[in-house]
């Protein structure tokens, strides 16, 4: 492929996490396992949401989008580690990893625009629970979840169209397990500066904006429950959001870190180690932090399991007449 000022590029090389020969094989178990782990946490909660009549709410809508997000998220980065570590191979080509960046970009927003939508969500629940159904109908809900897509396309697809017009060297090495936008930012030849301004001003904006909104909507849920007189009522109406917290304060404590990291010193293997955490770790630990704090969650899963398990039975019952 051919850039805006001629030079040539046709592969990058992703360096990994470690470049010891030795360690690759524990990488590769290691990070296999958080893969299927994950495919099979978030499977589970989207098939126990979409089985369960009781669970066919606003609120278990957006985690079974969210839980699709997280997996397709997942999907986009570490296949790839892993096809390079079992074929021993580091290269991706130019235009794969425009595609895994574009696609890193768009699952990424859309995990932060669900969180915020979840947020809302919680707050028309607790702070307007006579209005709850009126104002969170099916329209509103398929709507909110149309426009986070929207607004994920044009931010991912701006991003990428930016780093088309950089220059690169003919072979890239870059210390990452994928192709995250700040680190080919960083190793592009020539002047980057417009965009950073538009890398920054997106993380600004599109990772700001929803991060007041989940604010602002925290801050009028907590002062609607601190009018609450009874303690009972106080822990049922908080208990709805702590698994919601939690995956915010994970999300955003990892991702800010790495794309804020850049104010002070850090090495780029430290970096692609702490991206492990936002790209990795918390789709895994999400469908956990949801099934364990959440009653009516365990309660479809349970359901959905027994029925899994209980055709099974009797295919193989069938199985065994025939």
């Amino acid at each position: 492929m051919v850039l805006g000022n001629g030079t040539q590029i046709s592969k990058f090389l992703l360096l990994g996490l470690s470049d010891e020969p030795e360690q690759q094989p524990v990488i590769f178990g290691l990070f296999l396992s958080k893969y299927l782990i994950t495919m099979f946490g978030n499977l589970l909660i989207i098939l126990a949401v979409s089985s369960d009549p009781l669970l066919h709410t606003p609120m278990y809508f957006f985690l079974s989008h969210l839980s699709f997000v997280d997996i397709c998220f997942i999907s986009t980065t570490v296949p790839n580690m892993l096809l390079n570590i079992q074929t021993q191979s580091k290269v991706i080509t130019y235009e794969g990893c425009i595609d895994q960046m574009y696609c890193f970009l768009l699952f990424i927003q859309l995990d932060i625009f669900l969180l915020a939508v979840m947020a809302y969500d919680r707050f028309v629940a607790i702070c307007h629970p006579l209005h709850y159904t009126v104002t969170m109908n099916p329209i509103l809900c398929g709507l909110l979840v149309l426009i986070s897509w929207v607004i994920g396309a044009l931010n991912s697809s701006l991003q990428s169209l930016m780093v088309l017009r950089l220059s690169f060297s003919t072979v890239l090495e870059m210390p990452h397990f994928f192709c995250e936008l700040k680190q080919v930012i960083q190793h592009a030849s020539g002047d980057t500066f417009l965009n950073n301004i538009v890398m920054y001003f997106g993380v600004g904006v599109f990772g700001g904006v929803p991060l007041g909104g989940i604010l602002y909507s925290y801050s009028k849920i907590v002062s609607s429950i601190h009018r609450i007189s009874s303690a009972q009522g106080k822990y049922k109406a908080f208990s709805t959001c702590g698994s919601h917290l939690s995956v915010i304060s994970l999300f955003y404590c990892t991702g800010f870190g790495v794309y804020l990291s850049s104010a002070t010193v850090h090495s780029s293997h430290s970096s692609a180690t702490a991206s492990v955490m936002y790209t990795v770790v918390t789709p895994m630990l999400n469908p956990f932090i949801y099934s364990m704090r959440n009653k009516d969650i365990r309660r479809a899963l349970k359901k959905f399991l027994w029925k899994v398990s209980t055709k099974g039975k009797i295919v193989l019952v069938l199985k065994k007449c025939l």
